[in-house]
């Protein structure tokens, strides 16, 4: 059967979206890619792309976008992709831009995809596959940190993702389900202690991670939530950060402090834990889904954890679209699509053959 999305638009070709293009093209579309300082180096067409300028031009002759800009410009982009008809995926975790989408994929003719990250994205179809094998769901827990192998500091941290991202949840209010109902808690609260592989890490509730999550599962999961894993430590001193220094009113100057202080390095992990209680084949149960994704080979080039993780979640769902796999039109939930999918998918394959704790 024939694809229905060919050519692909990437936007931004950062430290995620420049792996989404390369694993586009691994996957067999045509790219072009987008950025405010075009390269040449990249083995695929790149041109000039300023967000304000307008997109009309961006969007002729493609099939489907990926937006791997910042959060706050993705409703825009979005706008424009629903009225040139072209099918919209992003990695945002951001609420607003994510119910703006939500809106413009009603009645749409193309498809809507955003979340297709990590969180939300690969844990929303990791925990959603396990749940779907239990007869009763009473709770699920959801955790992803994206870490430094060797960390260092009080922070025990290194900023491999966006410092907007993270600042911002670490800020918002998180959606959660509690005794079935969902309702807003404060981020950095709900803090535990896990073991991962016999490393130590804790964790605490974070905001956007779920995605759509509590909507679908209200009145049938008693308890779900998503929580950031971190090195012990970490989240007291981010409120030492935030309310101790009243940074709360400032997140600019959060990630740049923390950019600055915490840059990037090559040898990250992404830890995965999932976890799934209730009832199955009658008697009660836990199952847990625990993976430790690092770098790897793709194309002749190492990348990073958190890009390869990322890319290829998002690099998957443009696959299941183009395919029929799942739909062609209106908005696609991260939890509909089952992790058996995901691994069918040249992307997907990644996290079959990797991650072993």
């Amino acid at each position: 059967m024939a694809r229905i999305i060919n050519q692909v638009a990437v936007f931004g070709l950062g430290k995620v979206g420049e792996l989404v293009a390369v694993m586009l093209g691994e996957s067999g579309f045509k790219v072009i890619g987008y950025d405010a300082a075009p390269r040449d180096d990249l083995g695929f067409e790149v041109r000039p792309l300023d967000v304000r300028d307008g997109l009309s031009d961006a969007l002729r002759g493609v099939d489907a976008i990926i937006s791997c800009l910042p959060y706050s410009l993705n409703a825009a982009i979005a706008e424009a992709a629903a009225e040139a008809g072209v099918h919209y995926f992003d990695l945002t975790e951001d609420v607003p831009t994510t119910n703006r989408v939500i809106e413009l994929a009603e009645g749409a003719t193309v498809a809507f995809a955003p979340q297709c990250g990590l969180a939300p994205g690969l844990i929303g179809i990791i925990g959603a596959s396990i749940a779907a094998t239990f007869d009763e769901i009473r709770a699920i827990e959801l955790k992803v940190g994206a870490l430094p192998q060797n960390p260092t500091g009080l922070l025990g941290y290194a900023i491999n993702w966006s410092p907007e991202g993270v600042v911002n949840e670490y800020l918002n209010d998180c959606e959660v389900l509690r005794s079935g109902h969902r309702q807003m808690v404060p981020a950095m609260t709900g803090q535990e202690r896990v073991l991962i592989g016999g490393i130590e890490l804790e964790a605490a509730l974070t905001s956007g991670g779920l995605g759509t999550m509590c909507q679908t599962y209200e009145g049938s999961v008693q308890r779900l939530d998503y929580k950031t894993l971190r090195y012990p430590g970490h989240f007291d001193q981010m409120h030492f950060l935030f309310d101790e220094l009243n940074l709360r009113d400032q997140p600019e100057l959060v990630g740049k402090m923390l950019i600055d202080s915490k840059p990037p390095v090559n040898d990250d992990i992404v830890y995965i834990h999932a976890a799934v209680e209730g009832v199955k084949s009658g008697q009660p149960f836990r199952e847990n889904y625990v993976r430790g994704y690092k770098p790897i080979d793709i194309s002749g080039r190492i990348w990073r954890a958190i890009s390869w993780t990322t890319a290829a979640s998002a690099v998957s769902v443009v696959e299941l679209v183009a395919d029929g796999v799942l739909p062609g039109a209106g908005f696609i939930k991260q939890e509909d699509i089952t992790l058996e999918q995901l691994y069918s998918t040249q992307a997907g394959r990644h996290f079959a053959e990797q991650g072993r704790i």
